[in-house]
Order: structure tokens, then sequence, then C-alpha cells
């Protein structure tokens, strides 16, 4: 890998460049490129050609960038995510019927978890999150429930750092994250009450993947009031159950003895199995006569 002469990589620069777009900031021109990336502006006219020509990057007519579409389209490829996020999809809608508020699916990236999904209503309690947003995992009831089954070295890691605090209720001390990860171990859930915004409460629960370890958590953002939180406690431990049950179907192979009857190992794509079929004979790495090599239709990796 070719590296700068400050010691960074080329590619850590090209990171550096996508992450300076927010769901807030979503188009900048050259310059504001170069102040938010922390890159001399002749480096960033380089990089940001690069990532154009690879369509990481797209140039509006105002001469302004926004991220590329080539980026959904790798990321919908990651077989964590999409797999995940398809089959979480039916039980959230159905928690969402039933709350009528935030109802989230996040997984642990780092020191963060980060939400594949979320459901939501415009007249919901306040909410910090987005689809593909991020939260420190000390801050809300799905960081809490993934940080607290994920390992003393990472949790050893968020401790290293200051806890961030968004309001005074937020976890802001080594004594009391502590504390609340023994809580959800023993409880099996997390609830935050005020810790995002005062007006919100989080609860949240794992999801156990095709090998009974936590791989997501789903949760609801509601309102911070007196209603007991058991009820939806109750609702999401259900949903869990029904997505890990999904999962152990989908990706464990057939003759597995937890196997789903008819279960197939691969990423699961919401599509009939017609469908299925058609995309697997395209794939590059199809069995065949090299047919597929040719297709007009470029399909993603589903076996």
């Amino acid at each position: 890998m070719a590296r700068a002469s400050q010691g960074q990589s080329v590619l850590s620069k090209h990171l550096r460049i996508l992450a300076a777009f927010e769901a807030a900031v979503p188009f900048l021109s050259l310059s504001e490129i170069a102040a938010r990336a922390g890159l001399a502006p002749s480096s960033t006219h380089r990089l940001v050609a690069e990532l154009e020509a690879e369509g990481l990057l797209e140039r509006l007519p105002d001469r302004t960038y926004r991220l590329g579409v080539r980026l959904w389209e790798l990321a919908c490829r990651t077989p964590g995510a999409l797999g995940l996020r398809e089959l979480a999809r039916p039980h959230l809608h159905a928690v969402h019927a039933r709350v009528r508020q935030h109802v989230q699916l996040g997984v642990l990236s780092g020191t963060e978890v980060v939400f594949l999904d979320r459901l939501s209503v415009k007249d919901a309690v306040v909410n910090a999150t987005l689809i593909g947003g991020r939260i420190p995992l000390h801050a809300s009831s799905s960081g809490l429930v993934l940080l607290a089954y994920a390992g003393q070295e990472l949790v050893d890691e968020v401790l290293s750092h200051p806890l961030r605090r968004y309001t005074p209720h937020t976890i802001a001390s080594e004594r009391q994250l502590r504390a609340a990860l023994r809580r959800v171990r023993a409880d099996g859930w997390a609830v935050s009450d005020g810790h995002i915004h005062e007006d919100s409460r989080g609860i949240a629960v794992p999801v156990y993947g095709a090998h009974r370890d936590v791989i997501a958590a789903i949760s609801v953002v509601v309102a911070n009031d007196d209603t007991p939180p058991l009820p939806h406690i109750e609702l999401l431990t259900r949903a869990a159950r029904a997505i890990s049950a999904d999962l152990r179907g989908a990706y464990l192979p057939t003759g597995h003895p937890a196997a789903t009857p008819g279960g197939r190992f691969r990423p699961l794509v919401t599509s009939s199995v017609r469908s299925m079929e058609y995309l697997e004979s395209l794939s590059p790495t199809a069995a065949g006569d090299g047919a597929a090599h040719n297709a007009p239709v470029s399909a993603p990796p589903v076996g």
C-alpha cells in the first residue's frame, strides 16, 4: 500500500473524504471536503477525482459532490447486513404496528452501534438515529445489549476513552457502565431512560445468530414516562426469537442439527424461489459452461 508523506495510507485518506459526508451534510464542495477531511486542497482534488472515477462519489451540476450510488450497491452485498436486515424486516414491522414509535435493528461496529434499519412515524418521540447512523455503545439501549455480550476486551476499549454524555442520565463512569452491563446479562434486556434525550426511553433485547452468538439488537424508542417497560420487552423478545429462528433456517446448512428443514447456507434475499435460482445461474461463480460471465445483468452474490 502506497503511503503519504505524513505516514497515512492513500486508502485512509479516501476514507476520510467519504466520512466527511453526513446525513445532515449530504452535498459538499471540493473546498468543504478538504476542510472537513483535514486534507490539503491539491491532494483532495486528486483523491476526489479517483473516487468519482470509481463511482464512490458523484459530481453534481453545481460542482458539489455527494456519495455515489456504488457505495450503496457494495453495502447491499454485505452478508452480515443483507440477510439480517431482510429477515428482520417483517418482525420489525410487527413490533412497529404495536408500538407506533421508533423500532430499530442495530449491530456492533467497533465501539459503536450501527443501525441497519429503523421504522418510525412523524409524531414519534425524539430519536437521534438514522439508518446507517451510529451511537456510542455506552449511550443507547442497543449498544448496552451488544456490549454486554461482546467480551471484556471491548468493554476495556470503550472505557479507555471519555464516555460522551448526552443528558444528565447518560452513563458517564466506569462504575455505572459495569453495573449496567451486569444488569443486562442478568435480565436479558436493557432499558435506558433519557440517556440520549430526556423525553425518550430506549428498550433493547439481543438477537442470537445461527450459532447462538449475539449478532444484533432490536430496540424501541418510546416516551420516557411511567409506563412499565415489560410489555415492550416481551414484544421485542418474541420478535428477536423469531428473527433468530429465521436466521438458523437461512444460514445453517441442510443436515445441521439446528437447521430448519429446507434451509440453505447463503445470504437470504427477499425474492421468489425461481428468481433466486435464476440469480444463482447468473453468478460468475455458478457451475456451468461459463455463459454466466456473459450475462446481461449484474447479480449480487447469493451462494
